[in-house]
């Protein structure tokens, strides 16, 4: 999971990416960076560890100078947090020059590793994805080239072979120097892209690509569209938007960890509103608590702030229960699932969370989360409403109990860590400490972020092991294990 974003106009933009950035920091907080170029085609590069306010000062901005950038803030999925190599955007000086920053994860890096030094003939320095991203797309550029001047057409050749080549979920922003701004999406649409514009009174345009519509809403631009699943978008530095399809069978199949947990609420992400998916799982996990729940066994309704909030409030309404916000944020700590390390996410919650004794005292609670993956947050949550006075705890998740691993950008590697692995509900509670544990039906997720849009299905791998791009294998899968342990 990482945000970003690329932006053509008329003016500079350092500080317009700058600002859209800081609007996508809940999608990553490990590292972030910038990339600029003017007509020149000379890139202005930033980057550094933290988040985007630590990462940036005065003298960094000015010397990004150029009307035509890209930004992004990261949270680790392949490679380390701590290695500052890693942070995007990545680099390549041949054909052109490009700088690129990609959200996604890809699934073939092992093959990927050896085509690059075998066949193309291109070396790596770290064990980023993205760097494979970007040698990738460099070398299928630099074959797609026929004469002196780059052409649209040529661009969107590059990135069919790209297709061809690299699996999993990719949404991928480049500057290609004295050319323009490229974006892509893969074939399934797996990780959010959509395009914005500007126009002006001289009939110019600006254009923007980002992770979430917010931005878009936030910065003035009109909401022009997704980007389809496997298309290509090309801005030339004239402001000329060009489009194609590049994939071979394109079909939407987008993340719904996007609208449980990892999106803002005030985004729409392919014509889906994250706020009123999230209402609608409320409702259905309402159903469900009334029927495993006993009569009686819940005074009040909390939510673990914040992104659990609406399903919160729908499932205390439809239940006819008092809804009470019993604890306290700490908006100056991070969020605690995309921390690395157990040890990292379990000190940081009573940093995060403050219970406050007078909502719980004497009162048989009802906890929802949106989605409880390793578990280390919810033990301590559970127990610091005990200690603040409850008389029983439930604990309720908007989604289902995550089973699987998740590999298409979110970091869920390792089956062991995964709380509701192998564990039945019973037990789950148990090992949290919950008197009763009630989870979303898998069909009853699905259905909620489904009702009245146009998609008709999504990626939940995590919940139900059906890996939509039909290339994961137990192998890669105990590869992958295997990897982040070592």
């Amino acid at each position: 999971m990482c945000g970003i974003i690329g932006m053509v106009g008329r003016g500079p933009v350092n500080q317009e990416i700058y600002d859209s950035l800081a609007l996508l920091q809940h999608r990553g907080q490990d590292s972030t960076g910038i990339a600029t170029a003017g007509t020149d085609g000379v890139f202005h590069i930033h980057k550094a560890k933290g988040q985007v306010r630590e990462a940036f000062r005065t003298r960094d901005m000015r010397a990004l100078l150029g009307n035509i950038g890209l930004g992004h803030v990261r949270y680790a999925t392949k490679g380390t947090a701590e290695n500052e190599e890693e942070a995007q955007p990545f680099y390549v000086n041949a054909p052109y020059g490009i700088v690129l920053v990609h959200n996604g994860n890809l699934t073939n890096t092992r093959e990927l590793t050896q085509e690059l030094f075998h066949t193309d003939r291109r070396h790596l320095n770290t064990t980023s994805d993205t760097e494979l991203l970007v040698n990738v797309l460099a070398n299928e550029l630099q074959s797609a080239i026929s004469g002196v001047e780059l052409e649209p057409d040529q661009v969107f050749e590059a990135v069919t072979r790209v297709h061809e080549r690299v699996e999993g979920s990719y949404a991928t922003i480049a500057l290609i120097a004295g050319y323009g701004l490229l974006a892509f999406r893969d074939p399934f649409g797996i990780r959010p892209l959509i395009l914005g514009t500007r126009k002006h009174d001289d009939g110019s345009y600006e254009w923007v690509v980002t992770s979430e519509s917010l931005v878009l809403e936030n910065g003035g631009f009109e909401i022009v569209r997704d980007v389809l699943p496997g298309e290509a978008i090309f801005v030339d530095l004239d402001g000329h938007l060009h489009t194609k399809q590049c994939a071979t069978d394109p079909t939407l199949v987008p993340c719904s960890f996007e609208y449980v947990y990892l999106a803002r609420p005030d985004s729409v992400m392919n014509g889906i509103s994250v706020y009123e998916a999230r209402l609608r799982m409320g409702d259905r996990l309402a159903d469900t608590i009334a029927k495993y729940t006993p009569t009686g066994a819940i005074d009040v309704v909390m939510p673990i702030p914040d992104s659990s909030r609406p399903a919160a409030m729908q499932v205390a309404r439809k239940l006819g229960i008092e809804y009470r916000e019993g604890f306290y944020k700490n908006r100056y700590v991070g969020r605690t699932f995309i921390m690395p390390g157990q040890a990292v996410r379990k000190k940081s919650v009573r940093q995060k969370l403050n219970a406050m004794s007078s909502e719980f005292k004497g009162k048989n609670v009802l906890l929802i989360d949106d989605s409880i993956v390793r578990g280390t947050t919810s033990k301590e949550i559970i127990q610091m409403a005990r200690d603040a006075g409850a008389k029983s705890v439930t604990f309720a998740s908007a989604a289902p109990p995550v089973r699987y691993p998740h590999v298409y950008g979110i970091n869920m590697p390792s089956r062991h860590e995964l709380v509701a692995h192998g564990r039945t509900i019973p037990e789950i509670a148990e090992e949290l400490g919950a008197d009763y544990m009630v989870y979303q039906e898998v069909e009853d997720l699905k259905a909620a972020i489904l009702e009245g849009s146009d998609v008709d299905d999504l990626d939940m791998s995590c919940f139900d092991g059906r890996y939509i791009t039909g290339t994961v294998s137990d192998e890669y899968l105990s590869w992958v294990e295997g990897s982040q342990e070592s």
